[in-house]
């Protein structure tokens, strides 16, 4: 990679061979010569050369611009489309929280409380069986799934995943790391789980909230697996590394809230 000045010009003749079989160069050199200098002109006008020897893996984890400033707290909101992926909060290679505020009206409530991506890659938070559920979807692949160890209680709640990244795969170039789960103030569940370097999704498949907006992320349910039971008020997702008890008390003052 990175070896432009090695690399071999190629030649062939389209109306003859549309399939590039045979390669011509060293039978026309002379219009080899030719095409590279045309090729090197439309650079010099276009200010750029058109190409990009980077693996995909880099091409994935490059910066790219961003309509808004990068910030270390997203709020997101039910019955809203679903956000793309471009310009949804990025978690990749970080320690991360999602906390949803809801309110729970039966003990059977159930559904998605937060999605991204889908079944080729992507994470959510849902109930299903009265139980809090994680699950990060690694492209694919690897389904990592983190469970609470009791039922959600109805009534007013703060529900909650937190990834907190303690190392990394170089091979991978995976953040790996705790997830824990959270009813309001208490751990109900934990995990270890690997996070993938890249988008969730090439197309399609966004963020969304209260349902899975696209294909799957979890094998547990079928999509859109609609929040019913309750009522979403928000999804706050937080990148900034603080540890989730930390904002204890902005957690009682959403619970104490009319």
């Amino acid at each position: 990679m990175g070896n432009f000045d090695k690399d071999e010009w190629e030649l062939y003749k389209l109306n003859e061979d549309r399939a590039q079989t045979r390669n011509v160069a060293a039978e026309h050199p002379e219009v080899l010569e030719e095409l590279k200098a045309l090729w090197t002109e439309q650079a010099k006008l276009l200010r750029g050369f058109r190409l990009d020897d980077r693996m995909a893996l880099e091409i994935i984890m490059s910066p790219r611009p961003q309509p808004s400033e990068p910030r270390d707290r997203y709020v997101y909101y039910p019955r809203l489309a679903d956000v793309p992926k471009s310009v949804a909060v990025n978690i990749r290679r970080r320690s991360y929280t999602i906390a949803a505020g809801l309110t729970v009206d039966t003990p059977d409530a159930a559904g998605v409380l937060f999605a991204n991506g889908g079944a080729g890659g992507g994470h959510c938070l849902f109930v299903k069986d009265r139980r809090l559920h994680y699950v990060y979807n690694w492209l694919g692949e690897k389904v990592q799934s983190v469970s609470a160890d009791r039922d959600v209680p109805t009534g007013k709640h703060v529900l909650t995943a937190e990834f907190q990244k303690t190392g990394g795969d170089e091979q991978t170039r995976s953040a790996m790391g705790t997830l824990t789960l959270y009813v309001d103030e208490e751990p109900v569940g934990k995990g270890e789980i690997m996070t993938q370097p890249g988008f969730f999704a090439l197309s399609g498949d966004g963020l969304s909230v209260g349902r899975d907006g696209a294909s799957p992320v979890s094998r547990a349910y079928a999509a859109p697996f609609a929040f019913t039971g309750g009522t979403i008020d928000r999804v706050v997702v937080d990148v900034s590394g603080d540890h989730y008890v930390d904002h204890e008390k902005e957690i009682l003052a959403y619970l104490a809230r009319d």
